[in-house]
């Protein structure tokens, strides 16, 4: 999985490419750790549109970084997922915990 992070005054975008699973969590959580969990800054935006592939491990990455940013009253969108991750994201309600924006 390939990760890149722009931070602005508006808030941090991280966008996501690649595969979203177990593989990846050492990287993604460095990236939470970073540049999620620490105030300041407004929302953090996912940027989902390069995700090929998401199993469950990494919704339960989503949802970490949704809880290290809710610590410092800062939302997280989930932004531009492609149709199979879309649908995986509503079957796991996730439109219920994450602002979810095309």
């Amino acid at each position: 999985m390939d990760i890149k992070v722009n931070i602005r005054p508006e808030g941090t975008e991280v966008s996501l490419s690649g595969k979203l699973t177990f593989a990846a969590h050492a990287a993604f959580r460095t990236v939470v750790t970073e540049h999620v969990d620490r105030p300041g800054g407004q929302a953090v935006t996912l940027d989902l549109g390069g995700i090929e592939y998401i199993d469950s491990a990494g919704l339960g990455m989503l949802l970490l970084a949704r809880e290290a940013a809710q610590k410092h009253g800062r939302a997280v969108i989930l932004r531009g997922a492609r149709a199979q991750v879309a649908r995986i994201l509503s079957v796991s309600k996730f439109d219920l915990l994450f602002g979810i924006r095309p």
